[in-house]
């Protein structure tokens, strides 16, 4: 087997010498592996919500064009990195090679099903054929391989808990850990997003937490996921609203806070233009999590200087350890979680 190097650069095309996220195109010939690659037989696609939001518009909402679009990507980069939005997603599906190099170093072995915790959008991938596009959940069912590299992360799927379930919270577990690590008793947090996959997680998370001397606020965008998140029962506050009209927003945050604002504020949203609304319902030493994909950095760094915020602003890294872990305990500890995750992502 050819030695690989350990990010992946042996797989980029080009530009040369750049990291496989960033390359304009990667090596997908899967029929010869690296020595320190392990070669996967996929099943299912998860869409970052942001790229399979944006496409479906692109699509008009037609499954054969949308399928059309994810092969095309896939054609001309070696991968499936959205041209718009820069995101991926990730994968679930089975070991079918282990590269010389990493047998006996990893606990993984041929056959194991598991999903990648890294991003598509620098995963090689071969699309052999779309079977199935579920556009409520953001899931594609294909026919083909992908590449994982040596410093990929990945989580087994468990036994007790369905393959699309957990497909279903693992493509989001970096938001529920990392408000683990960052609410704290007492703290008053805004969810925005809150009726969405991570969202939800995030609401528990915080509910957790921040404890009973905390308060957790949920942002919905549309009066169903409101009620749901109602009954869910882990926010002390749900409303809906526009995330992109920052001063509306503002104002019911001022009125459910007594002016106090909010200490964390975590979007999770999977469209644009909702920097400022996060910016401006923090407090000056508060913080900002951005989850959301849809998210330009640009627009938060300048709008903040701009109304004169001095919050801390976070980049939404999917990865934190024990992430995958941390996220699939929800759903065992939650009963209330687990049923709603089953009925709208794996039913």
């Amino acid at each position: 087997m050819k030695k690989g190097n350990k990010y992946g650069l042996h797989r980029v095309i080009e530009p040369k010498g750049v990291l496989p996220q960033p390359a304009n195109k990667l090596d997908n010939n899967m029929d010869e592996i690296y020595d320190n690659e392990i070669l996967i037989d996929v099943r299912t696609l998860n869409v970052d919500s942001a790229s399979f939001t944006q496409i479906e518009k692109q699509a008009g909402g037609d499954k054969a064009k949308i399928a059309q679009i994810m092969l095309d990507i896939v054609a001309k980069q070696g991968k499936h990195r959205n041209p718009v939005t820069g995101s991926g997603g990730m994968l679930l599906g089975v070991v079918e090679k282990i590269g010389e190099a990493l047998e006996g170093k990893i606990d993984l072995k041929v056959g194991d099903k598991i999903a990648t915790l890294v991003s598509l959008s620098l995963t090689p991938l071969r699309i052999d054929k779309i079977k199935d596009i579920r556009p409520d959940i953001d899931q594609v069912d294909i026919d083909g391989k992908a590449i994982l590299f040596e410093s990929g992360i990945y989580a087994r799927i468990p036994d007790d808990i369905p393959e699309t379930l957990a497909l279903s919270a693992l493509d989001v577990a970096g938001a529920p850990a990392q408000t683990a690590k960052l609410v704290k008793p007492g703290d008053t947090v805004l969810i925005i997003g809150a009726g969405g996959k991570s969202g939800m997680l995030c609401s528990y998370e915080a509910r957790k937490r921040a404890g009973v001397t905390g308060k957790v606020i949920g942002l919905c965008h549309s009066e169903r996921s409101t009620k749901r998140m109602q009954d869910l029962g882990f926010c002390d506050h749900v409303f809906s609203a526009d995330a992109t009209q920052p001063v509306a927003v503002l104002e019911k945050i001022q009125e459910l806070t007594k002016g106090q604002l909010c200490d964390i504020t975590i979007n999770n949203v999977n469209i644009p233009d909702t920097e400022m609304t996060s910016i401006l319902c923090t407090k000056d030493s508060g913080m900002v999590y951005f989850f959301s994909m849809a998210t330009s950095f640009t627009k938060a760094a300048l709008g903040a200087e701009g109304v004169g915020s001095d919050v801390t602003m976070i980049v939404g890294n999917g990865y934190t350890k024990g992430h995958a872990e941390i996220t699939l305990q929800l759903l065992r500890e939650s009963e209330k979680l687990r049923k709603i995750f089953t009925e709208l992502y794996a039913s």
